[in-house]
């Protein structure tokens, strides 16, 4: 079967992550990451597997493995979080983990056992918090679509704009169109913890987690299920924190919701230590103030996450006012996540809905498409057999094609990027994979 082996393997199993749906460059980082988390059989494995959801008999055919032993690989590997299952019909679908979210969060979710969690903590700080090359690959060209996005916190919305506030943007109607519930370990709090970084007093247990995401997560022993009720409580106390809500970047059968903190949240590290403010797509709606109820007090500016409200000296404060200075918003940086109107006693800030559209894809099928196509990996999701010499051809043909900037520009815009969409769907469908195109 002619394995690959050694530092052979790895290289290319770093090629293979970065060609999935976040781009994963290769540095010594990632090397000591995957060299440390997969045995180099079971990199064997992932280089030579499908990159999108595949069964058995296919990832067998495709890779060469016979498939008893294959299939005690691939659960191995999705015990590790290093390829994530799903059930459809009566059998498992297989695909390798992104980097994100996947491979970081599911180790660094793990728990019990002998676990070398520091060890991977520090490599997982070095890879991401510690250097700007994962950001850069992933959002230095003006890239808008992020693993999760911004989700308001409930009443703070202007009451005008409360009617347009929808569903997938209340987290507690996510949870009410959900059965199925987890709760886990937030991954970049644990990293943090690990490294002695961790500057809040926020518990690590936050990670939220439905439908199934949920059934993964507790069938891997990375969280434990709970009720409704419970899962309610968690959020309530996120609220009560003063924490972003970072949810699943889709707005059908969203999966989680984050529980976020400034100083350990590695998505918005990304805005405040490196600058990229597509880290985490904005909510529809933006932060305003009232200047004329602005107390000026501050508090505001010490809950913004991402230091995205300033004070602005009053210049010209009317007879008899104490007031010296006022909010302002930075309306490129600003979330709409509502932290910022919480701690608001004077009810000066609030949202409102944003005059530019902002672009949230419909089911997890349209983002990993349009993630894709904007780092340039898409052609991978189309022609996904890695042994397969025409499908080799096709990618490195339609690859080219996909990164000229003007196809890219036109297939990301309101006019072509729904039609676009949906020819990819009715061709997951004429194989058979219609199931993809729901989740």
């Amino acid at each position: 079967m002619g394995h690959l082996a050694g530092k052979e393997v790895y290289r290319h199993l770093g090629e293979k992550i970065d060609n999935l749906t976040m781009k994963a460059p290769w540095n010594e980082s990632l090397h000591r990451i995957v060299k440390e988390l997969y045995t180099e059989e079971e990199a064997d494995v992932m280089v030579r597997m499908p990159y999108v959801l595949s069964n058995l008999d296919r990832i067998s055919k495709i890779t060469g493995y016979e498939k008893t032993k294959l299939r005690n690989i691939l659960e191995s590997l999705a015990n590790k979080g290093l390829v994530i299952d799903l059930y459809n019909e009566g059998e498992y679908y297989y695909m390798p983990s992104p980097i994100v979210i996947g491979i970081f969060e599911f180790t660094m979710m793990r728990t019990g056992g002998n676990l070398n969690t520091k060890v991977w903590a520090e490599m997982f700080h070095a890879y991401i918090a510690g250097n700007a090359d994962f950001y850069s690959s992933n959002f230095k060209n003006g890239q808008k679509i992020s693993i999760a996005r911004a989700v308001p916190h409930r009443d703070t919305v202007t009451q005008e704009d409360v009617v347009e506030i929808l569903n997938y943007e209340k987290a507690e109607a996510i949870v009410a169109s959900h059965d199925k519930f987890a709760i886990g370990i937030c991954s970049c709090r644990h990293e943090k913890l690990h490294n002695n970084l961790k500057a809040c007093d926020v518990p690590l247990e936050t990670c939220s987690t439905f439908s199934y995401g949920a059934d993964y997560l507790v069938r891997h022993g990375m969280a434990r299920e709970v009720s409704r009720a419970e899962m309610l409580e968690n959020l309530e106390r996120s609220r009560e924190l003063g924490l972003v809500f970072s949810a699943d970047s889709v707005k059908r059968n969203v999966t989680f919701i984050c529980s976020c903190c400034s100083c350990c949240c590695n998505i918005l590290q990304g805005i405040n230590k490196f600058g990229y403010v597509n880290t985490l797509m904005t909510s529809s709606f933006i932060a305003t103030v009232d200047t004329n109820k602005c107390a000026g007090c501050r508090k505001c500016e010490k809950a913004c996450p991402i230091n995205a409200i300033n004070m602005i000296p009053v210049e010209h404060p009317r007879e008899g006012e104490k007031k010296k200075f006022y909010a302002k918003v930075d309306s490129s940086m600003c979330l709409g996540c509502g932290v910022c109107a919480l701690k608001c006693e004077k009810e000066a800030l609030k949202l409102k809905k944003r005059k530019q559209k902002v672009i949230h894809p419909e089911t997890t099928f349209e983002r990993n498409l349009l993630a894709c196509l904007e780092r340039g990996t898409l052609q991978n999701q189309i022609f996904d057999n890695p042994q397969a010499t025409t499908h080799k051809a096709m990618r490195g043909i339609l690859g080219g094609f996909l990164r000229l900037p003007p196809v890219k520009k036109a297939l990301m815009s309101d006019v072509l990027r729904s039609s676009f969409l949906a020819s990819l769907a009715a061709g997951a469908k004429l194989q058979g994979k219609g199931w993809l195109t729901r989740i």
